[in-house]
């Protein structure tokens, strides 16, 4: 074998994940890639090959695989988090495959949070691409282990020492010899098409080979002609290996001419892989019709048990109580204090809620009660929370089957039915001792969706869905608009919005329409003004008048609405002065033009005359918001809009694009920073109205790399051919 096991377990002993009970038989590992790499086949063809499932991809109990969500049969690619456990010499393996569309960077956010390992899956037929980069960086920040997979190797276009070369350039940094694979493939017979089919794995520490061919995997002894390739490749990891040992005398030994043994080698290539300073490639595809054994399958198994760290080996996150309180740092014990996280919410019809837990510390249990902590996303329509909650039944999730656990200890995950209150980035903890974990950092969402229930019955619901959707994902933001009345989903992209509207018609049925998205924009007077509101009824019986004088200025932004009362000789009687007030500030927030709020002026009562049996606190309101109307019709309004401070995070070789686009979207570029790793940070103001699609198109123009974050600045004069345009639309509106 290329690489043994750090357990003394049996590691042909396969089957189904059974329950942990030691956080040194676990491994918990994400699956990182772009859309279409085969992450998701090669949990499939992991599971086949541990025993997990048959050659059919059907479980004992009737389940399967493929049993995901119905909108990711629909979509054709993975749209959740989904955790699949196996076990393998007698160590469970906890396989977190993530999404690789950039729409759900929430849900492989969450994959990493919930892992100790990652394993990067890359397409030999697509390579490498931006936000797969992206991603790796993340893992590199924070230490952790990361190995390489190439997929798709069947593919005419595929060259496996050609993808080797391209991670090295993209994942190496200033070290390529840090990314190097432990196996060559070995290559068939070439068939009509040219292209030599891969039928095994060539062991470079072994120097065996392991054939696939029949679908079992068999160990051969190399081919003559093949022994020059496997000294070449060989050596060079060997020399990758040492470079990385603890041992500094080791290097010399083997550069003097030593034989360095097999034992030494592969203990140095696990303890490197583990501390995320190694990173070897492998190569892998599905088992063949029939096969049980997918190509380099084992060898990932065994680089998993032996290389991959056990949860003892990562550092828990910080936790503090809910009130703030710094507590001592945890330790990775199934008998220490409960710590546990949620890292993924979802509803099942039947069940109800069901929580993704990632335990760090301590044991869960069944049916005990536990400390809800909330996390800190209020602003996202997420309430904190800080409640005791009983824990319903734990279980391990293969598909939509549920296996029910007895437990779940400081290393290992599992599902958590019925928490009510608990949401996605929650921590549980001991109702006497309770506890908060620092937060993951969540993408902003910035895709704004405005909706509106399509029916009646609709509008009943929309609701409880809205927030049903929301508590299922971190990465949505609920907004109600004050301004605009309209409800609005912010979301990550366009994929992400489909999902969310999909999920709340087949969930929850809700059918919602989507709406043109409006900005709170504002009206302000071009110019001073005056005006004079006369409201006199004589119907009978008690009439109703009254009758004031006004000034209007225009302020500086900023300013709001300013109310001067400099009424003399009681013209006005003291008592209906608010009332005028009351009156101007209704109609000012109705607006004066094209019905925005009127913002930024003075106003200033004048004069005015009052009926001894007449006059009411209604009939100077009326007066009060006449004469703003008749000021208005006087002088140009200003429609305002708003403004909002772009930072936009960008590849420097796609600032000049960036730059220009913003240009065009009638932004101010304030000026560029180097942010370190070939990356620009652009500083500019532009007009919200112009960016309200922008999280789709900078994506297209930075083929995927470049994020942005955006704050209101202020509000600004609108261009008077475009506020001419906003005005004659709300005209035809009303």
């Amino acid at each position: 074998m290329g690489v043994r096991t750090r357990t003394e377990t049996n590691p042909g002993a396969a089957g189904r994940a059974m329950p942990a009970d030691q956080p040194g038989s676990v491994r918990n590992v994400v699956l990182v890639g772009h859309s279409g790499s085969g992450k998701t086949t090669l949990v499939e063809a992991l599971a086949l090959a541990t025993g997990a499932v048959n050659r059919a991809g059907r479980v004992e109990d009737g389940g399967s695989l493929s049993d995901y969500d119905e909108i990711e049969h629909r979509q054709q690619r993975s749209v959740q988090l989904s955790l699949v456990p196996v076990a393998w010499g007698g160590i469970k393996i906890n396989l977190l495959d993530t999404p690789g569309y950039a729409d759900f960077v929430g849900e492989l956010r969450a994959g990493l949070r919930a892992a100790d390992a990652a394993l990067f899956v890359v397409s030999a037929a697509d390579g490498v691409d931006g936000a797969t980069r992206m991603v790796w960086e993340e893992c590199a920040a924070v230490g952790m282990p990361r190995a390489l997979v190439i997929t798709h190797l069947e593919s005419a276009r595929a060259g496996f020492e050609e993808m080797v070369q391209t991670c090295q350039a993209a994942f190496g940094g200033d070290d390529p010899d840090a990314v190097l694979p432990l196996y060559l493939p070995l290559r068939g017979t070439a068939g009509a098409d040219g292209h030599s089919p891969v039928t095994g794995l060539i062991g470079l520490l072994s120097e065996r080979v392991f054939d696939y061919a029949s679908g079992e995997r068999k160990e051969t002894t190399p081919a003559d002609e093949l022994l020059p390739r496997i000294a070449e490749a060989r050596n060079r990891l060997i020399e990758g290996i040492i470079a990385e040992s603890e041992d500094e005398t080791l290097m010399d030994r083997y550069l003097g001419g030593a034989e360095i043994d097999m034992k030494t080698l592969v203990e140095d290539l696990e303890k490197a892989v583990a501390r995320g300073t190694f990173h070897p490639v492998l190569a892998a595809a599905p088992a063949a019709e029939g096969a049980r054994h997918g190509l380099g399958t084992i060898e990932l198994l065994e680089l998993v048990t032996g290389g991959f760290p056990t949860p003892m080996e990562r550092e828990v996150p910080a936790v503090t109580t809910p009130d703030g309180a710094r507590r001592p740092p945890l330790t990775c014990d199934p008998d220490g204090p409960l710590a546990a996280e949620v890292v993924k919410t979802s509803s099942d019809p039947y069940v109800g809620r069901i929580s993704l837990v990632r335990v760090f510390s301590g044991t869960l249990r069944p049916d005990e009660t536990v400390h809800v902590s909330g996390h800190g996303l209020e602003d996202r329509g997420h309430e904190d929370h800080d409640v005791d909650e009983r824990v319903g039944a734990l279980s391990a999730p293969f598909g939509k089957q549920q296996r029910t656990l007895a437990q779940a200890i400081a290393g290992d995950l599992a599902c958590v039915a019925k928490l009510n209150h608990a949401e996605t980035g929650d921590t549980l903890s001991a109702k006497d001792q309770p506890l908060l974990m620092a937060p993951w950092e969540m993408p902003d969402p910035l895709l704004p969706v405005a909706i509106h229930a399509h029916s009646k019955a609709d509008e009943d619901k929309l609701s409880q869905g809205l927030a049903r959707l929301v508590a299922e994902d971190p990465t949505m933001r609920l907004e109600q608009n004050q301004d605009t009345h309209q409800v609005v989903l912010w979301c990550l992209g366009e994929a992400h919005r489909d999902v969310a509207l999909e999920r709340l018609r087949t969930r929850y049925g809700v059918q919602v329409d989507t709406i043109p998205h409006k900005v709170s924009l504002r009206e302000t007077f071009g110019a001073a003004a005056a005006g004079r509101g006369r409201h006199v009824k004589q119907s009978g019986g008690h009439g109703q008048y009254a009758i004031c004088e006004i000034r209007v200025e225009p302020l500086p932004g900023g300013s709001g609405i300013e109310f001067v009362d400099k009424v003399v000789g009681g013209a006005v009687p003291r008592q209906f002065i608010p009332s005028v007030e009351k009156g101007i500030r209704a109609q000012a927030a109705r607006g004066v033009a094209a019905g925005y709020p009127l913002v930024d002026v003075r106003v200033t009562l004048l004069d005015g005359k009052a009926h001894s049996v007449d006059s009411s606190d209604a009939a100077f309101q009326t007066a009060g918001a006449l004469a703003l109307r008749e000021a208005a019709a006087d002088v140009p309004i200003h429609l305002l809009e708003p403004v909002a401070e772009v930072r936009v995070l960008v590849s420097d070789e796609y600032v000049g694009p960036v730059m220009s686009d913003l240009s065009g979207r009638r932004g101010r570029v304030m000026g560029t920073e180097q942010s370190g790793g070939g990356l620009t940070l652009i500083r500019a103001e532009v007009p919200e109205i112009e960016i309200g699609r922008y999280a789709i198109d900078l994506r297209s123009l930075s083929h995927g790399t470049g994020r942005f974050s955006r704050d209101y600045a202020r509000h600004e004069p609108m261009p008077p051919q475009l506020a001419e345009r906003v005005r004659e639309q709300a005209t035809a509106a009303a």
